[in-house]
């Protein structure tokens, strides 16, 4: 048997193009004749489960081979193998009744995924690092003969007769000049282990040394002896294929292990997915410790379908939020290798999309209601996810206000209800409006706190990456009568206006004066000096910044859509308590003496909020020396 002949391409030679365009991509060759042999292998299985095959399966491998002399990577199983005719249908005809639309679309494409296996291409991508391949096959089929095709990169192909002996498939490359990188073991295992770890059918890629144990030596110390022992690529039964009654923690805890190596902190918890109508999704997500910086750590959840790995670029599978979590997601549903704005606008993904939204609230809503206390305990490493899930997805944001909690300055953790219960008739000011009090430096605006607390207030602790959106979120979800403000941006009276009125004890005169005196000890533009009657007991001097403008510059910083405001210079309120015998004191001393009072006073007021540094600190200090 010998034939030679074209392939039929009603267009330019196609193969150039294949090589020149996913020249960046070429490691998925192997993905894609790997992924082939298992197709094969599963194919021989499962004729044989269907009784249309009676010969002995055997065991199923797909090997593996590199020969750096020779030039030539081999791919070999024993699958189901190909007759010559077979091989003119699958390898000439099929791979090719894509051919013309692939050279109308390549242009267009960004990457080589979006085209490989799109368009039946998957096998010729080989022709990406190979010169010339070759098949050499025998099919399961009784009385079959082995044949051998050979196809040198353009479009002519020859078809003799085979030397294999056995039922399956081998496929050699001759790896041409540029491709030479992948004639090594370290590189070949890479991305073995990248694509194929998880595959189906064993993936053997020659041999490892390992150990085991030898008896004993003189001292009667355990002995051990290196041995070879098959180089297996992959977990042919990864945990997400399996049912969740079959598993326990500690088979998860294991899975996670073996997809993050280097991860030191083990996962908080995780969700096992499994849905097969109306779409195929299986998988699990992990919820690791995210502490309470936004380190968005991306390319943590692995895309496969049917177990090979296709992208840990899921951004438009897997909601924004849920970028944060770790694990597997599993969907022959999932059209990889097409555009990304088809990705977005396809029906299933979107499906999917809400589907795993949904589940990840479910399961965050039963821990809570199941273990109130130990949800409350992981508070701090999971809160920066469902804050960032309320601020981004309106149906998540729907479940989260069930479990979303507010921690305030005793550790207390309250649920957005509770919280609003708690204070709706102590924190509510003349015009009925209900405040929440926080703070977002408890060291810091300490001063602050213990005012507001021996007002009999309550203080919420806001000091995530978030929270400053979060703020405004809680305003507009609460209703109109929901105000937050943070305890430092005025004094406490002011924060929460009662209808109770205190005098000021100071003449317009002396105000004016006192008002006068101030801005001369202070003499900065930044500092807008204002008299205000407060109780006499009261802090004699506070330096406050708007609630208004230090929340649109806390937004602009971490890219909220402010930035006008992030240009503004921060305008600082001194609010001084007219009623405060210091102020008094000022006013009876002599010019001198007043202003020295003052400029000390609101160094105090400034060393509390941590604005008193450099210079203006060093000459506090001498100051407070001398007064002592």
């Amino acid at each position: 048997m010998q034939e030679k002949g074209s392939i039929s391409i009603h267009t330019e030679n196609i193969f150039p193009v294949i090589k020149k365009f996913l020249y960046s991509d070429n490691e998925i060759f192997l993905r894609e004749l790997v992924s082939n042999s298992v197709d094969a292998s599963q194919k021989i299985k499962r004729l044989s489960s269907l009784g249309q095959f009676n010969g002995e399966v055997g065991e199923l491998v797909v090997d593996v081979k590199f020969d750096e002399e020779a030039k030539t990577i081999t791919i070999s199983d024993n699958g189901i193998g190909m007759t010559a005719e077979e091989i003119k249908k699958y390898i000439n005809q099929i791979a090719f009744s894509g051919a013309t639309e692939f050279m109308e679309k390549f242009k267009e494409a960004n990457d080589a995924n979006e085209i490989i296996g799109r368009f039946g291409l998957g096998f010729y991508s080989a022709f990406m690092v190979a010169d010339r391949v070759e098949i050499d096959s025998l099919s399961y089929q009784d009385g079959a003969q082995p044949a051998h095709w050979t196809c040198d990169g353009s479009t002519s192909y020859e078809i003799s007769e085979g030397s294999r002996t056995t039922r399956g498939t081998d496929v050699i490359l001759h790896i041409n000049a540029d491709s030479t990188e992948f004639l090594s073991k370290f590189k070949l295992q890479e991305i073995l282990d990248k694509y194929a770890k998880f595959l189906p059918v064993p993936i053997r890629f020659g041999t490892k040394t390992t150990s085991e144990p030898d008896g004993e030596d003189e001292e009667g110390k355990p002995k051990y002896k290196s041995i070879e022992i098959d180089n297996i690529i992959n977990n042919t039964n990864p945990a997400w294929t399996k049912s969740p009654s079959e598993l326990t923690d500690e088979d998860y805890l294991s899975f996670y292990r073996e997809l993050y190596p280097q991860s030191m902190d083990e996962p908080l918890f995780w969700i096992h997915l499994n849905v097969d109508y109306p779409f195929n999704l299986t998988g699990i997500l992990y919820f690791p410790k995210i502490k309470n910086e936004l380190e968005i750590q991306r390319n943590k959840i692995k895309l496969y379908s049917r177990q090979v790995f296709i992208t840990d670029e899921v951004k438009d599978i897997v909601p924004e939020f849920l970028m944060l979590l770790h694990g597997v997601i599993d969907s022959p549903d999932i059209p990889l290798n097409v555009s990304r704005s088809f990705l977005q606008a396809d029906g299933n993904v979107k499906k999917i999309n809400n589907y795993i939204t949904k589940k990840v609230a479910d399961k965050l809503q039963e821990i809570f209601k199941s273990d109130r206390k130990g949800f409350e305990e992981k508070w701090k490493d999971i809160g920066l996810f469902i804050k960032y899930g309320m601020l981004s997805d309106e149906k998540f944001a729907d479940k989260a206000n069930e479990f979303c909690l507010l921690e305030n300055t005793n550790n207390e953790s309250y649920t957005l209800k509770e919280y609003y219960e708690k204070v709706k008739d102590i924190q509510v000011d003349k015009d009925g409006n209900i405040v929440y009090l926080y703070s977002s430096d408890v060291a810091q605006q300490d001063g602050f706190i213990a005012t507001a607390i021996a007002k009999g207030y309550d203080v919420l602790v806001l000091d995530g990456p978030l929270d400053t959106h979060i703020t405004s979120y809680l305003e507009q979800k609460g209703g109109e009568k929901i105000q937050l403000k943070r305890v430092d941006s005025d004094v406490i009276d002011k924060l929460i206006q009662k209808d109770e009125k205190i005098e000021l004890i100071l003449s317009e005169e002396e105000s004016k004066k006192a008002t006068e005196l101030f801005q001369k000890a202070i003499n900065r533009t930044d500092m807008n000096v204002q008299i205000e009657a407060l109780k006499a007991d009261e802090l004699p001097v506070s330096v406050t910044l708007d609630e208004f403008m230090r929340r649109m510059k806390d937004m602009a910083k971490t890219g909220g859509g402010m930035g006008f405001y992030g240009s503004i210079p921060d305008n600082y309120k001194v609010s001084v308590n007219g009623n405060h015998p210091l102020v008094k004191r000022m006013l009876e001393s002599g010019e001198e003496e007043g202003q020295k009072l003052a400029k000390q006073a609101f160094d105090l007021a400034l060393l509390s909020r941590g604005l008193l540094t450099g210079a203006d600190l060093t000459s506090f200090v001498k100051r407070s020396v001398e007064m002592i």
